[in-house]
């Protein structure tokens, strides 16, 4: 196979993976690849679980596919289901998506836009956004230092409009006039 850029420029190339994936290969077959590679074998549960990763919109978290699969009638043991997101993310398939030190999500790459992130700090929730600006950024500081973007990750730490809401409410009148006043 020629060597050339690889369809999926964001996704990490795994030495146990011999050759790219071509333009029409299903997710299902870079896993298999992978697998293979890694001189494991391609289960019914890893197959269950994959499909499952697949069907999920944007983020989500590793507890919530398994209550997923096992709302479908599936059965995979919770350390199967982990280690199969791992190896999912060996693979280039998913990423682990860190905001803070209490929770993980994962979201699937693999031929999917990247989005990125607006995150309250106080409640915890996080919106999706995709914007061009932000794209365009990226690539207006790549060329100034002469780099070729691959992927990017943006978080917007902030204060939802609910949770300000609630800080306002929780706040006694007196600190409201005294912040006031300053």
């Amino acid at each position: 196979m020629a060597e050339g850029p690889s369809i999926f420029p964001n996704l990490p190339r795994v030495a146990a993976v011999k050759q790219d994936a071509l333009p029409y290969e299903p997710v299902c077959a870079i896993f298999r690849r992978y697998l293979h590679g890694s001189k494991l074998k391609f289960t019914p549960e890893r197959a269950m679980i994959l499909d499952a990763v697949l069907r999920q919109k944007g983020l989500f978290e590793a507890e919530k596919l398994l209550s997923e699969l096992d709302r479908l009638g599936h059965r995979a043991s919770r350390a199967t289901t982990y280690r199969t997101l791992s190896h999912l993310q060996d693979a280039g398939i998913l990423k682990q998506v860190f905001f803070d030190n209490k929770q993980s999500y994962y979201e699937v790459i693999a031929g999917r836009q990247a989005y990125d992130y607006l995150i309250c700090v106080a409640t915890g929730r996080v919106i999706e956004f995709s914007s061009e600006k932000v794209r365009k950024l990226r690539e207006e500081i790549c060329r100034e230092h002469g780099y070729s973007p691959l992927s990017h990750q943006f978080h917007i730490f902030g204060l939802s409009p609910e949770a300000a809401a609630e800080q306002a409410r929780e706040r006694p009148s007196g600190e409201e006039s005294n912040a006031q006043k300053k």
